[in-house]
């Protein structure tokens, strides 16, 4: 199969991280704990040694400051449930994944926030004059993504930093779709709270993920349990990450996600966006040619990560998607993509549009292949 699914999670993986997995399952996989039996110590280390690559990767203020999770969904919740009070207010866009909308719109609906929606430009990128207008005496958090997984635009994240720090604000970014092909430097960019996967361009399995809580913001806890190490609280102990780590964790994921991400350092980040970006551009050039296809988002390579989405004028994004699947061996992503709020936004809202996101393994025969299958079925 092709697969062009990236911005749901990356296929395939590089070897060493099946190489990795299948090495810590064999020999290291046990229940990690800071004091005990070789087995745990080893684990220990693993989690460990993923936290000091975050760290360097994303320039935290310390290891201690990433809590691994099950997903980037997992961080979001962990964040907002952790760090909003009743009567804050809060402010997002309409580009949003429903990891971000979600329980945001439930909290104002159970009355405990207030929000406001930003709508993107028709471009796709959010202003930073639009976010300082609408801060209020009782915005709390400034919680938007760092490129959307509909339209693939980068926002102006460091630019929107600067200004909610000035204004003494905490700043959550959703790097689900940058983490790994667009630098992040979390103390430069002013970001207080930071949620990603570790199964999407980090190259990681499934079932990873971390939030980086920056000192300035103080995170209620999440889940209470056992921590591998301080037993003898009779409440989750204060320091982190086990504040917010109670149970055992994944450790056989993150022993890969570290593979994944000295992966991507030694290819380069940027090296990776390039290569994807290109593909992108590739592929719209070809529906270009092929005519009666609309593409959204702006055409600005430099502030774009590699998705594309696109309707057609002769077939719904559904049943596009089911032909590709069946008589092609191609697989893409049509319909909504969790992102209800963009999709009014550009009109395609309930059918929703055909989503192609190419990935490090992907090939420029791979888009060729696409478009000469688009080609035949609109033809």
């Amino acid at each position: 199969m092709i697969y062009l699914d990236n911005a749901a999670t990356s296929f395939p993986k590089p070897e060493c991280v099946y190489q990795a997995l299948d090495r810590f399952a064999r020999h290291d996989l046990a229940n990690p704990g800071r004091a005990g039996h070789r087995m745990a110590l080893a684990a220990e280390r693993a989690l460990d040694d993923g936290r000091h690559r975050l760290n360097q990767f994303f320039h935290g203020e310390g290891p201690e400051r990433f809590v691994f999770t099950l997903n980037c969904t997992d961080a979001l919740n962990m964040a907002f449930k952790g760090v909003l009070r009743p009567g804050d207010h809060v402010i997002t866009s309409d580009l949003e994944h429903n990891s971000i909308s979600r329980p945001l719109r439930q909290m104002e609906l159970d009355g405990k926030i207030t929000l406001t929606r930003l709508q993107a430009d028709g471009g796709g990128t959010l202003h930073p004059d639009d976010v300082a207008q609408a801060i209020t005496a009782k915005t709390r958090l400034v919680a938007l993504t760092h490129a959307s997984n509909v339209v693939g635009t980068v926002q102006p994240v460091a630019e929107i930093g600067k200004l909610v720090r000035e204004r003494d604000l905490l700043f959550l970014v959703d790097a689900a779709q940058t983490a790994g092909v667009i630098p992040i430097d979390v103390q430069a960019m002013h970001i207080d709270l930071l949620a990603f996967p570790g199964h999407k361009s980090l190259l990681g399995p499934t079932g990873t993920g971390a939030l980086y809580v920056g000192s300035r913001a103080k995170v209620g806890v999440w889940r209470e349990g056992g921590t591998g190490g301080d037993s003898s609280s009779e409440t989750q102990p204060k320091e982190f990450p086990y504040f917010l780590e109670g149970g055992t964790p994944n450790v056989l994921g993150v022993a890969g996600l570290a593979a994944g991400i000295q992966y991507v350092e030694q290819q380069g980040s940027e090296k990776i966006r390039r290569h994807e970006v290109e593909l992108t551009a590739r592929l719209w050039k070809r529906l270009d040619e092929i005519g009666g296809f609309q593409v959204f988002g702006h055409r600005d390579m430099d502030r774009r990560v590699g998705t594309l989405s696109f309707r057609s004028e002769a077939l719904p994004a559904a049943e596009l998607g089911g032909i590709l699947d069946q008589a092609f061996d191609i697989a893409i992503r049509p319909g909504l993509h969790c992102a209800p709020y963009i999709h009014r936004s550009l009109g395609t809202f309930p059918e929703g549009a055909v989503r192609v996101s190419p990935g490090a393994f992907s090939t420029e025969a791979d888009i060729d292949q696409l478009a000469a299958a688009l080609a035949e079925i609109v033809g």
